[in-house]
């Protein structure tokens, strides 16, 4: 009987023992698995795709005005591991008419594109070209080209905070003048902030002065905006700009600003 006690014995121990080791083989397996893991490197971040957003406003009265104003803007954007693009237009197209009395308010049209070669994860440099008309304000052409360097001194899922500046060479010709070309400089910043899920608000402001007459001809651009979702891909906004020419066209006022509430849609 003690013989037979010591060999069941030593049977249940032998199998607790070999479970044990599988356990521990296994472990050590895993462990090795979640170290090769760890140092084979993550791929690189997919391509996304291009990020475009459509927007429009209108505005119309009837009675004893007539009223009439739409505008219309397309912006695109696409980032890759180490550049991103920007491409943008918009116009707008507005008259009245007040005691049989027709005259145009609004007409205009704008475009920009953007490119950008990132050499850390805040620091760049690019490419930025811009073109202008604008028959209210009396601007048959206006052209910015500019290389510029920029940094991100705020870069996170909820807000940027950007700063750039850079050469430029700008084309114009105002009506009621001879077409000029003279060399600025353009300063930039950009902010954008998420306040919650759907809704962000951003401001761009650019300052671009002559290089030989700083304070006598310069341009300065403002946007600030806020947009809210209402339905997927849907959005409502409200945007306000200012555009300031210490220059402008013959007869006309150096300031124009525009206040636009709209839908706009993202695909």
């Amino acid at each position: 009987m003690i013989r037979l006690k010591n060999l069941m014995i030593r049977k249940h121990t032998g199998a607790w023992l070999g479970v044990a080791g599988a356990l521990l083989m296994g472990c050590a397996n895993a462990s090795a698995q979640t170290a090769a893991a760890a140092a084979t490197p993550a791929p690189p971040p997919e391509t996304k795709a291009w990020v475009t957003t459509a927007a429009a406003s209108l505005a119309l009265t009837r009675g004893n005005s007539e009223n009439f104003l739409v505008t219309l803007s397309l912006d695109t954007k696409r980032k890759w591991e180490k550049q991103d693009v920007g491409l943008g237009i918009s116009g707008g197209y507005g008259d009245s008419t007040v005691n049989d009395a027709y005259s145009k308010n609004t007409q205009f049209l704008q475009g920009y594109g953007q490119y950008n070669h990132l050499f850390t994860d805040r620091f760049y440099a690019g490419l930025r070209l811009d073109g202008q008309y604008d028959g209210i304000a009396g601007v048959d052409y206006r052209f910015k080209v500019t290389p510029l360097a920029g940094y991100r001194f705020i870069k996170n899922d909820k807000m940027t905070l950007a700063l750039e500046a850079g050469p430029s060479a700008v084309f114009e010709h105002l009506q009621g003048q001879t077409a000029t070309t003279y060399a600025a400089a353009r300063f930039a910043q950009t902010f954008e902030y998420k306040i919650a899920v759907g809704t962000k608000v951003w401001e761009t402001v650019s300052y671009i002065p002559q290089i030989d007459d700083w304070v006598g001809n310069y341009l300065v651009n403002l946007e600030v905006g806020i947009d809210t979702a209402i339905a997927k891909g849907w959005s409502l906004r409200v945007v306000f700009q200012d555009m300031y020419a210490s220059r402008p066209a013959t007869g006309k006022k150096d300031n124009d600003m525009r206040l636009l509430a709209g839908v706009s849609y993202k695909f």
